[in-house]
């Protein structure tokens, strides 16, 4: 590993702590988890500390999916309290997301760290178009969708969220909005669905990493950075109930392609890192 001075040291607790804001508010403000964010600002800080080349990218992943776990949980009693979240949907998509997240956890952790940079590149740019041009045009009658469907889309939900590290709000809002939810009840359900996905993903890479891949790297649980998710975590949940609250009284369309902005930015950051490799 690197030796880092300590003004490195102070910037990169600076750069997490602005990541780790933004997820939180990001995570209650559109239900999409955070993990978006967090992974690139993961990928950069693990690659300062001098963490093997090859593994950067899973330990990002890893620890991005633990740190949804508290931050899905505060965001998901948020829109609670909101009456925002259909727990049928939640009951309907449980079991699929975690089928589906065992087939993700063996993609990922047999993945080398460029064909994650490209996945999470083109990931992030179809969820901007998404959120630039279609969020709030999609799906204003609600439709009949049978459960298989929804259970097969559950299964494509969990093994994206693994080798992406990101909640099922990235993909869950979308599809709810698509077939007739109210973007408050997608957003809702996204974080409580999210729950399930992170605690079987983060899970998953740190059973991984300890049993097949035998990490010990410092401070490390598998794939999950324990350093980063204890950077990430008190400011995630801090700023996960502010976003969801102020998500039920603001114009969300501008607020929409804001983001569908950044993510493009990040898109084109992630696909550079992948050309360098």
């Amino acid at each position: 590993m690197t030796t880092l001075v300590f003004d490195q040291i102070i910037s990169l607790i600076i750069v997490l702590s602005i990541a780790a804001s933004l997820s939180g508010f990001i995570a209650g403000l559109l239900g999409v988890g955070g993990g978006i964010i967090m992974v690139p600002a993961l990928y950069y800080a693990f690659g300062k500390l001098g963490y093997d080349e090859s593994l950067i990218m899973h330990m990002a992943i890893g620890t991005s999916l633990a740190i949804i776990i508290p931050t899905s949980i505060v965001s998901a009693l948020s829109h609670m309290k909101y009456k925002a979240v259909d727990f049928k949907l939640v009951k309907t998509f449980g079991l699929s997301v975690a089928f589906g997240i065992l087939i993700g956890t063996f993609v990922a952790t047999n993945s080398k760290t460029p064909q994650l940079l490209l996945m999470f590149s083109f990931f992030a740019f179809c969820v901007a178009v998404f959120f630039i041009f279609f969020r709030d045009r999609a799906g204003s009658k609600k439709r009949n969708v049978p459960n298989f469907f929804k259970n097969l889309y559950g299964t494509f939900m969990g093994f994206m969220s693994v080798p992406l590290g990101i909640g099922a709000g990235s993909l869950g809002v979308p599809f709810l909005k698509t077939i007739g939810y109210s973007i408050n009840i997608a957003i809702g359900t996204s974080a409580t669905i999210g729950i399930v996905n992170a605690v079987c993903g983060a899970t998953s890479m740190a059973v991984s990493g300890l049993v097949f891949f035998n990490i010990s790297a410092p401070y490390t649980l598998g794939f999950i950075n324990i350093a980063g998710f204890f950077v990430f975590v008190p400011i995630t949940m801090i700023f996960a109930p502010i976003g969801a609250k102020i998500t039920h009284s603001i114009d969300k369309i501008l607020l929409s392609r804001i983001f569908g902005l950044f993510l493009m930015v990040i898109s084109i950051r992630a696909f550079i890192e992948y050309l360098k490799f």
